[in-house]
């Protein structure tokens, strides 16, 4: 059984044509296939329909792709920081799929184990959700997923044998276990390949039967989107509004809690927990029990963020794939998500993923966290830089979930959901008055002081 190619261009050899469905595993830039890509740019064939949790960064990874025109359509969870990928979407260049990330793994996990689709909460009453079959299980509405296939997979490892078996590190793993098993031929790339017989059975997370050829990689650049260290001056640049935000924030955190941070001010929740609380982080991206940024001398590509944000780990900590992951959050055994918000709605809607016309960053794992975690708290500034509400009767951008939100932190005060009932004023911030908060919010809310 011969599996081992001497470079990517072997063994992309026989299987390459134009419009193929090509599967390919990294979150970011983290664990990415960075020969495989290279060669397809190399090859020239056109039509592809990429799907993946992203499409890299302008230049870089999958985004190479893009800046040669190869690429006809792409199935993601989040567009991020790719210039050029919402450019194209934007000026009608390139069919976009938004799939939120959760259901992107699930949907990829079911293509490789024969199950063609599958029932979730995420994305029930969204853009997302719409013309889907729902159905509903004990008393909720759920939306009808069908599984991903693909011609071909492309997968990155940090070890491999010949007979194909695949170890991956960190949070390099990520999609890579789901979307090595969901295309009718999958070839892996590794930065270390050994003999069969070599790797610890009990040490393996993807099988040989999985992999159909595999290549040692060369050169790999592993480029980090987000540098981050403690010896910086991040953190010093942090503006104090968003810093007491964050601060409020933490206080709804309790002792034993697991809790999801979302990108931008929750990140930086984790620099305010109160003394005394245990709490274990959840990353999206394949991390249990995240750890403060790194030392400069700590720095790893392999571990990041669900915002591509260089980190470390603590004792306890566990790596996981993105399907584990979202498991966890779906299933309920997440306590508490603190998310930012472009706009919440009175009974609790929350939007924080598009403008039309204008911005097109994706759902990311946004979707499957409200529809999922126990509580979620959203912080956002008050008004938008025109000075318009952000705190709304009804949402105008496309919302993210219904009725998910419990306590929205803003830069003036701290309001309650209270199902059925809307907003309840809980507190102010120093120097602001109700009628401040009354002027600069849409809608009614209730306040005894």
């Amino acid at each position: 059984m011969r599996k081992v190619y001497p470079n990517a261009a072997n063994a992309l050899d026989g299987i390459l044509r134009d419009n193929l469905t090509i599967a390919a595993g990294g979150f970011g830039l983290c664990g990415i296939a960075e020969n495989l890509i290279a060669a397809l740019v190399e090859s020239g064939v056109k039509g592809l329909t990429i799907v993946g949790n992203n499409a890299g960064v302008d230049g870089f990874g999958m985004g190479l792709l893009l800046k040669t025109r190869q690429v006809r359509k792409v199935i993601a969870s989040y567009v991020g920081e790719n210039r050029e990928f919402e450019r194209q979407v934007l000026a009608g260049e390139l069919d976009l799929e938004l799939v939120p990330q959760g259901t992107l793994a699930e949907r990829l996990r079911a293509g490789g184990a024969g199950i063609p689709g599958f029932y979730t909460r995420t994305a029930f009453g969204t853009k997302l959700g719409e013309g889907k079959e729902t159905r509903v299980f004990d008393g909720k509405e759920y939306v009808l997923e069908e599984a991903i296939h693909a011609d071909l997979s492309i997968v990155k490892a940090w070890k491999g044998d010949t007979f194909g078996n695949l170890v991956f590190r960190r949070t390099a793993r990520n999609f890579n276990p789901m979307i090595a098993t969901c295309g009718n031929i999958c070839i892996a790339e590794v930065e270390e390949l050994v003999e069969c017989g070599k790797l610890d059975p009990d040490q393996i997370h993807t099988p040989g039967i999985y992999i159909d050829r595999i290549i040692q990689g060369l050169r790999y650049e592993k480029r980090i989107e987000f540098r981050t260290v403690r010896d910086n001056s991040a953190s010093r640049k942090e503006s104090p509004i968003r810093e007491m935000m964050a601060r409020r924030a933490a206080q709804e955190i309790r002792d034993g809690f697991y809790v999801n941070l979302g990108i931008g001010i929750p990140t930086l929740v984790a620099n305010f927990i109160p003394p005394g609380i245990n709490v274990t982080l959840q990353s999206e991206n394949g991390l249990l029990g995240v750890g403060p940024f790194p030392l400069e001398n700590e720095v790893d590509p392999d571990l990041i963020n669900a915002g591509k944000q260089t980190i470390t780990t603590l004792p306890g900590s566990a790596f996981f794939s993105s399907a584990d992951s979202f498991a966890m959050i779906r299933g309920g055994h997440i306590d508490l998500s603190i998310l930012g918000a472009l706009e919440v709605a009175e009974n609790g809607d929350i939007a924080n993923w598009m403008v039309p016309g204008k911005m097109v960053k994706g759902p990311g794992g946004a979707m499957d966290l409200v529809a999922g975690v126990k509580q979620v708290v959203a912080v956002m500034e008050h008004c938008s830089k025109d000075g318009k509400s952000k705190i709304l009767n009804r949402c105008r951008l496309p919302i993210t979930g219904k009725g998910v939100v419990g306590l929205i932190i803003t830069d003036l005060c701290v309001f309650e959901v209270i199902p059925g009932s809307g907003l309840r004023l809980r507190e102010l911030h120093p120097g602001v008055t109700v009628e401040e908060v009354r002027a600069k919010t849409e809608c009614r809310f209730s306040y005894s002081p």
